[in-house]
């Protein structure tokens, strides 16, 4: 089967690019905090960039990081199995309903944590965390079902 034939493929890529991108704006926006901030963990930034040497992050700085480094965590498994139910032929109803439901959940997430909104972020964390399960249950039903 080519890829592009699959059902779930285009629902896949979809997300993949638009998570991709919640992991590149959360990069993105913690140089820009870091730069509002004038901090780095690293001396030779001090001088081209009129930074403060700190040890530690700043809570601004440490917020972005920490969000960053949640959306990663989730983020890679969740395309894994994307991933693997896409090329076990996944129904494409299934397959949007993962994809889109993890990806503006993901969103929210990350904008709920920037913002310090609880309960909103664990809400939308919860939200993301459900197809996330449902895929990888699917994904274990197909592997069963098809040996």
């Amino acid at each position: 089967m080519v890829l592009q034939d699959s059902p779930a493929f285009y629902a896949y890529a979809a997300a993949c690019v638009a998570l991709s991108g919640n992991l590149i704006y959360l990069w993105a926006y913690s140089g820009i905090v870091r730069n509002e901030l004038k901090s780095t963990p690293n001396p030779e930034d001090v001088s081209p960039f009129g930074a403060k040497l700190s040890d530690t992050e700043p809570a601004a700085i440490a917020r972005v990081l920490r969000a960053h480094a949640n959306a990663q965590a989730i983020i890679l498994p969740f395309l894994v199995l994307g991933l693997v139910y896409v090329l076990m032929g996944g129904s494409q109803g299934a397959g949007i309903a993962y994809f889109s439901t993890f990806t503006v959940a993901r969103w929210l997430h990350s904008w709920a944590y920037l913002g310090s909104r609880q309960p909103l972020r664990t809400l939308f964390f919860i939200i993301g965390a459900l197809p996330l399960l449902a895929l990888l249950g699917h994904v274990v039903w197909l592997l069963l079902s098809s040996s």
